[in-house]
């Protein structure tokens, strides 16, 4: 592949997968004031205290495999196929089990009304088992565009949906079904998009070849999904649905902005540094741009967030949710090290390296439960304090693994992303102290956005930042 037809089909990956989470989180924006508006905190808080369960289940059913096919230079049907009729029957499988096992987590959070919950709700792990190996296909061939066209589209219906209900009165009820119609959806139309097909011919020996990368990417996405939810694990535990809510709403909000750029990058990362990876400088050249890229919008994103966190919730979703604002001020912190540390994750899986990818996250997994079982007595805003600055050490462990593979030192690092940090926050800084006196709420929050996004562009300018520069003339250019 030359170097000229890699950067053209990296460059739509990234408008396209631009494209689908500005789409996505603009609906989310829309439609979450909406149901924030309709719901309350305990209804939030149902259906938080049960999504780690069903975001393992379908970590068990993908199996890790969508990755482990993006890490094969030439994958053939049977490949595919394989995949596909495993990932069926671990999502049936998965659903048995944990169709049995409602009445023990609703025991483990004394909510008796998560028994049916449950057992509705996680049908939508054999929904999801349908469209993996169509997503893995449009996944290793770079089909961006088809795979944002999936998603916007699930997004747009299952939100209706949702918005629908909750206006009938249906409650938590609507959260649930919102999101089995997103999963159910979405991979009906990637069946559309995709034009690959199984066969009844089963072969599971792709699947056991692939099986020693694969684990470890399952563990590790296990491990991932307890980590992002273990608040909401124990929250639920020791506190109450409104808490719970509370804490899960602040997290929801602060995810949409992170995704923004998390999840564009997380469609072309992988794919690209699989592409290059026998040349080892042109790797590190990209991996260095893409940090660039990533925390030129990731501060700004996020510290910005958190700036006007406050009057954008209260005007939106209400002042019930005041407390969730103060939380999400906080997460916002975090979460603008959240792509930069899925920049780094996404190399080490190139490599092939799914074990250091585990035992790192298995890690941060046990300092993370084990500082919450810690602090719990102290409070919520003492736990989501610990979370937020553990997240943003473990930037550090992930570069670590990373230098030792590529030679990225840690004072590249710190060039690439901390003269970025620095700015955004300064410009924060700035903007808040010169909009104190405002106290009009629509006033203040729309002189917060457009003040901070002005000076932003500005010093931008006059440092004559490279990555600006590009992403103007692209922006142009389309």
């Amino acid at each position: 592949m030359s170097t000229e037809t890699l950067k053209e089909k990296t460059t739509r990956g990234l408008f396209w997968g631009g494209m689908n989470n500005v789409v996505q989180q603009g609906l989310g924006l829309l439609f979450g004031i909406i149901l924030g508006r309709l719901l309350s905190p305990h209804d939030y808080g149902m259906t938080a205290m049960i999504l780690v369960f069903q975001l393992i289940a379908t970590a068990l059913q993908e199996s890790g495999f969508k990755s482990a096919i993006g890490n094969l230079q030439e994958p053939q049907h049977n490949d595919y196929n394989s995949v596909f009729w495993f990932n069926i029957i671990v999502g049936i499988s998965c659903y048995i089990i944990l169709f049995f096992t409602a009445p023990f987590i609703a025991d483990y959070y004394h909510t008796p009304a998560l028994v049916m919950l449950c057992r509705v709700a996680f049908l939508s792990i054999i929904f999801s088992a349908l469209g993996t190996a169509q997503s893995a296909y449009l996944f290793r061939n770079m089909l961006v565009k088809e795979q944002a066209k999936c998603n916007m589209s699930a997004t747009l219906a299952s939100s209706i949906v949702g918005v629908t209900l909750a206006f009938l009165g249906a409650g938590y009820w609507a959260l649930a079904i919102q999101s089995m119609t997103y999963i159910g959806l979405n991979s009906l139309l990637l069946w559309f998009y995709s034009p690959w097909r199984p066969t009844l011919h089963l072969d599971f020996g792709p699947v056991r070849r692939m099986f020693r990368f694969s684990c470890k990417l399952l563990a590790t996405t296990i491990l991932e999904r307890i980590n992002t939810n273990v608040m909401n694990i124990l929250l639920g535990r020791y506190f109450t649905t409104r808490e719970v809510g509370n804490y899960n709403q602040a997290y929801q909000w602060n995810s949409k902005v992170f995704y923004l750029l998390q999840g564009t990058l997380a469609q072309v990362t992988q794919p690209v540094f699989t592409n290059v990876a026998d040349e080892r400088e042109r790797q590190l050249r990209i991996l260095r741009k893409l940090m660039r890229f990533t925390a030129f919008l990731a501060f700004p994103m996020l510290f910005g967030f958190g700036l006007v966190a406050q009057e954008f919730i209260v005007l939106a979703i209400g002042e019930k949710w005041l407390e969730s604002a103060r939380l999400l001020q906080l997460l916002c912190i975090s979460g603008a090290f959240i792509p930069i540390s899925s920049v780094l994750t996404n190399m080490l899986i190139s490599k092939g390296k799914s074990g250091t990818y585990f035992w790192v996250t298995l890690a941060l997994c046990i300092t993370l439960v084990a500082t919450m079982l810690t602090l719990y007595p102290y409070g919520i805003r003492t736990m989501v304090k610990a979370y937020v600055v553990i997240y943003i050490l473990w930037t550090l462990v992930w570069h670590f693994f990373v230098s030792r593979l590529t030679g990225y030192t840690l004072w590249a690092l710190l060039l690439d992303i901390v003269p970025f940090a620095v700015i955004a926050l300064g410009v924060m800084a700035t903007t808040w102290w010169a909009t104190q006196s405002i106290t009009m709420l629509p006033l203040l929050l729309a002189v917060r956005i457009v003040m901070a996004v002005i000076l932003y562009y500005v010093v931008m300018r006059l440092l004559r930042v490279k990555i600006l520069e590009e992403c103007m003339a692209f922006l142009r250019k389309k």
